[in-house]
């Protein structure tokens, strides 16, 4: 069976962006049966995922409910193959050679859900297709 191949999607709290990317590229990845798989984490994760962000996802047909948000660890950093970061600095704990991305620019997901989502997936849906053909 070959390794799982990582993609690691990082915003501050774990429960949010990085979440709505995670959601999305896996379901783009299932359906196309690609190898790759995406991980979720912050670099200060919340102790649970805000209802609202809950709910806008249960509405896409995601459960999270339960889940709790991962803490970015060196360990998770060694297993991906690209890092998308939506701000944190991961500094040290990004090894020479794995890319890291910046999403700095996507939308407040507690401003509007709805608008931040349809970004993030935008950018998920492109970012996805760079990445199978390579």
């Amino acid at each position: 069976m070959p390794e799982e191949k990582i993609v690691l999607f990082v915003c501050l709290h774990g429960s949010a962006k990085s979440l709505i990317a995670m959601e999305y590229f896996n379901r783009l990845a299932a359906r196309r049966g690609s190898t790759l798989r995406a991980v979720s984490a912050g670099t200060e994760p919340d102790d649970e995922i805000p209802p609202p962000v809950v709910a806008g996802l249960a509405a896409d047909g995601y459960d999270v409910r339960g889940r709790t948000p991962l803490r970015v660890t060196a360990a998770l950093v060694g297993k991906a193959v690209t890092i998308v970061s939506f701000g944190p600095k991961l500094g040290d704990l990004v090894r020479g050679g794995v890319p890291v991305q910046h999403w700095d620019d996507m939308p407040a997901v507690s401003d509007d859900y709805a608008i931040a989502r349809d970004a993030i997936r935008a950018r998920v849906e492109g970012f996805f297709v760079s990445q199978t053909e390579r």
